[in-house]
């Protein structure tokens, strides 16, 4: 699945493509990419098109485009999804469940094989009463600081990697970045969340703001099925630096000792028995 790294780059392309842009032309054809607007693709298409893009941000995983018309356009990339830019007359990818043709002739098209991810489009009203509202601080934009995080983790019981993942905490990880994070730290991720101590909490906010720097500037993550490729096509070139992610039974690149592989609420964990001690 995409993560934050990889919608932070969709971002910054969508950004430059459609920023002050007006949706003059809205086609959506899929009813699960529409299933967050009770009227389905039809109601998508016609509360974006001829609307302005103020700009697109992002939030966690996220991509949220205020419109000129106080109205916010809202999409997630699910497991596979993915966004292009291009000329409208460039043939169409298999998969293309959501086109929208920009005032100066450009199309940004969404991708997505597997129909997890969606594109919406909601009121202020409607935003508060969804999961969007209850998402945690932006892991990359507005981590919480030692005291914040250390709030936050306060009595957990749960594993350390589950409440990484949990979008209420931090928003934004997902299995890749939590478990380098993790490595990086030296946290083993079975470890209960309320049991980190402070110093550990420091090596995690350093760990995570260094993974997802990583990640940005090596153009995110592109594993072998290729689910993730940036709007321009090209595949991102991260893979190569994880140390733990998909290493299962190679050698830490650290110590040598081999990468060993755990599911934690159903979420696979990549560690270094070594390098992260597990719990006492």
């Amino acid at each position: 699945m995409p993560e934050l790294p990889e919608v932070e780059l969709t971002r910054r392309h969508l950004h430059g493509a459609m920023a002050g842009r007006v949706l003059a032309d809205v086609r959506t054809s899929h009813p699960r990419t529409a299933r967050h607007n009770r009227g389905g693709p039809a109601e998508v298409d016609s509360r974006l098109t001829g609307r302005r893009v103020l700009e697109v941000g992002r939030k966690g995983k996220f991509l949220v485009a205020p419109l000129d018309d106080d109205q916010t356009l809202i999409a997630h990339l699910g497991m596979s999804g993915r966004f292009s830019v291009g000329n409208a007359h460039d043939g169409e990818p298999t998969h293309t469940h959501f086109r929208a043709t920009l005032d100066d002739g450009r199309e940004v098209r969404f991708i997505d094989p597997r129909t997890f991810g969606f594109v919406g489009v909601f009121t202020d009203d409607e935003m508060a009463d969804s999961g969007f509202s209850r998402l945690g601080p932006d892991a990359w934009e507005a981590m919480p600081d030692l005291k914040g995080l250390a709030r936050a983790l306060a009595n957990r019981t749960a594993p350390i990697k589950a409440l990484l993942l949990d979008q209420g905490v931090v928003s934004g990880l997902g299995n890749i970045y939590a478990d380098e994070a993790l490595h990086i730290a030296g946290i083993h991720p079975t470890r209960p969340g309320g049991e980190i101590t402070d110093e550990e909490l420091g090596r995690l906010l350093s760990a995570v703001g260094s993974v997802l720097a990583i990640a940005i500037d090596n153009g995110g993550t592109s594993l072998d099925d290729l689910a993730y490729l940036l709007p321009d096509g090209r595949a991102g070139e991260n893979l190569e630096r994880l140390l733990v992610y998909g290493r299962d039974e190679l050698p830490c690149l650290t110590c040598g000792t081999p990468i060993a592989r755990v599911v934690i609420r159903s979420r696979s964990s990549h560690f270094c028995p070594n390098c992260q001690p597990g719990p006492r």
